[in-house]
């Protein structure tokens, strides 16, 4: 089968980022890849297990220690998704990989997340103007939508039926709006009385809502009324409707100083991810020339 072509058992390190790419990519062992994903999987490792020896061997790599501690802590956080020792070990061997070379593997991607860790604690500090320009540029992000918990009572219009009929069912729902005279407290009985609605169950309730979530005419109606008030009949493409807005709840704005460290924190990873990628990018360059 190719997968035993491209396992090196001379290089464990290889056939760790040959098994993860086959994980990420497709969520399968390499042995329950076909020969397409195979190839796919094969190029992926390649491209990252080269990328890693770059940064390895690069200059930010001295002095960066990685400390027998984590490496035993590694190793045991992928044992343990394995029900024994011995499932772990016979998986390892399937993907030319063993105990010790799996810990050479993961002492190289510790040691390569360090350099990158590294690499990040030298991007810029992030500058208060640019908190307050993100703030502006997104204050969407820090606004909350009012809210309005509902319940409705439905009627379908149906020609097929003398009783839903629409002139018969406007009828009808004018009459109970007229009977319901206001009375809050006798929406959800009316609705699980004669609401068609499979929300009758549970007394008509449509929960809560925010704008944009119902039919645009019950979602007018609904944002236009106090609270615990009763529609008159709304039509939708559903049928004909009668709404009740039993609370509402204003929507909220945080506020700069409390969004600020949040937006610092979204700031500070951007300009850590962008840090990384520069020096990648610097470090491929010179290594191709």
């Amino acid at each position: 089968m190719i997968l035993s072509k491209q396992k090196n058992d001379h290089n464990p390190e290889f056939n760790y980022h040959l098994l993860r790419s086959a994980l990420d990519g497709y969520g399968k062992n390499l042995s329950q890849l076909d020969e397409e994903q195979c190839q796919a999987a094969y190029h992926k490792a390649l491209k990252s297990y080269e990328l890693e020896s770059l940064v390895l061997e690069s200059d930010e790599a001295s002095g960066v220690v990685v400390f027998d501690g984590q490496l035993d802590e590694a190793i045991e956080s992928v044992a343990s998704r394995y029900d024994n020792r011995e499932d772990f070990v016979g998986d390892l061997e399937t993907n030319g990989l063993d105990v010790d070379g799996l810990r050479q593997a993961l002492y190289r991607e510790l040691l390569f997340d360090s350099v990158m860790q590294r690499v990040a604690a030298a991007s810029a500090d992030v500058k208060e103007v640019d908190v307050n320009l993100f703030y502006e540029m997104h204050r969407e992000r820090f606004q909350s939508p009012e809210l309005r918990t509902a319940s409705h009572i439905l009627i379908t219009i149906n020609p097929d039926y003398p009783e839903n009929t629409y002139a018969a069912a406007r009828s009808r729902m004018e009459q109970l709006v007229e009977k319901l005279n206001g009375r809050v407290n006798r929406f959800q009985e009316f609705a699980k009385r004669y609401s068609e609605c499979p929300t009758a169950m549970d007394g008509g309730k449509l929960g809560e809502v925010k704008r944009g979530q119902l039919y645009p005419e019950l979602d007018a109606m609904l944002f236009g009324m106090a609270e615990n008030e009763i529609s008159p009949v709304v039509e939708s493409e559903l049928g004909l409707h009668i709404l009740l807005c039993e609370k509402i709840k204003p929507g909220k704005v945080t506020p700069l100083a409390k969004a600020a460290p949040r937006i610092r924190e979204i700031l500070m990873h951007r300009q850590q991810r962008n840090c990384q990628k520069a020096w990648l990018a610097g470090l491929q360059e010179r290594d191709a020339d």
